[in-house]
């Protein structure tokens, strides 16, 4: 998820992401699967991204297909933009959830025309600064960030060097944040938590004991159902604003999440390409599954048969 998602989210926990090989940032493009746009066979390949709402998606994807459709579906753990190139070269057959990357959308879709658009989902992602609801409540005014600095010495920890924590997931992802920190004149130090499911361990511990926390964190989220929070206002996005990753200083973008097809397989993939292509669902649906998977320990083929029974008319529409 870059951000226009110039950032990626990282969101698997640790119980989802045992279920996927190789969660790390890793370049696996090499690890996708021999199936991927096989001529003439019943099969697709889905690029699977680490975080959770992202295998939401290709959970009750992949249980249509096999269940309704009678396809094999294979999945691929690939990083953000190495699952463009596996797209691109035919290794994955389509991507579910992209939260904007213009310069692979440029190269591969308007100039190669490897990679065809597939639709939105029906999505719409949003990262932002978070606070747990609890805080907010004791200090209305600690959800404008020009109110920051006035509240840092709650927020300091031992990995903070003295200044307030602005938690953020993996060091191996890019945000706009130490940019913002600096370009807005925040007392705060980034601190890295290690992966999303170590930040989610810290945030979860520090409600349980109503501790402050600053959290860089998106919507759609299942954590907002365990631990509600309440968004911190930065300076409004406008376009072209973080077009200068070193000066930015505004806001996160609202971003339509959009899926993308190898153009091949857009083709020729009949029942399953047109499948994808109609695949669209709300954010309620998909944190219902990622509750499921990651907080329920449901694996995903469980939460993808357990919302399917119960949403018939939805998935229906789609094999229409």
């Amino acid at each position: 998820m870059t951000l226009n998602r110039r950032t990626a989210l990282i969101a698997a926990t640790a119980a989802a992401c045992s279920l996927l090989a190789g969660c790390g940032a890793a370049d696996m493009t090499k690890q996708a699967s021999p199936f991927a746009n096989a001529g003439g066979s019943k099969s697709v390949t889905l690029s699977v991204q680490s975080w959770v709402g992202a295998q939401a998606n290709v959970a009750v994807a992949q249980y249509v297909l096999e269940h309704k459709l009678g396809y094999r579906v294979d999945t691929v753990q690939v990083d953000e933009v190495p699952a463009w190139d596996a797209l691109s070269q035919g290794r994955v057959d389509a991507i579910l959830e992209d939260w904007g990357h213009p310069d692979q959308e440029k190269r591969y879709v308007e100039d190669k025309k490897t990679i065809t658009r597939g639709g939105g989902l029906g999505v719409t992602g949003h990262i932002g600064w978070f606070v747990p609801a609890y805080l907010a409540k004791q200090h209305p005014d600690i959800t404008d960030w020009k109110n920051l600095n006035k509240y840092a010495s709650l927020f300091r920890t031992a990995e903070s060097g003295g200044k307030g924590q602005l938690m953020d997931g993996s060091p191996s992802y890019v945000t706009n944040d130490k940019a913002l920190v600096q370009n807005l004149k925040l007392n705060y130090q980034v601190v890295f938590a290690g992966s999303e499911a170590a930040q989610i361990t810290q945030m979860r511990q520090f409600a349980k004991e109503k501790k402050p926390f600053l959290t860089y964190w998106y919507v759609p989220q299942w954590l907002f159902k365990k631990v509600p929070m309440t968004e911190v206002k930065l300076p409004p996005y406008k376009e072209g604003c973080d077009a200068d990753p070193a000066k930015v200083a505004c806001a996160y973008p609202h971003t339509p999440l959009q899926k993308y097809l190898n153009a091949d397989f857009a083709k020729k993939g009949g029942e399953a390409a047109r499948f994808l292509k109609k695949f669209n669902w709300t954010t309620e649906d998909q944190n219902e599954v990622a509750l499921m998977i990651a907080d329920q320990k449901l694996t995903p083929d469980e939460a993808a048969k357990k919302w399917v029974d119960s949403h018939e008319s939805t998935w229906k529409a789609w094999l229409s």
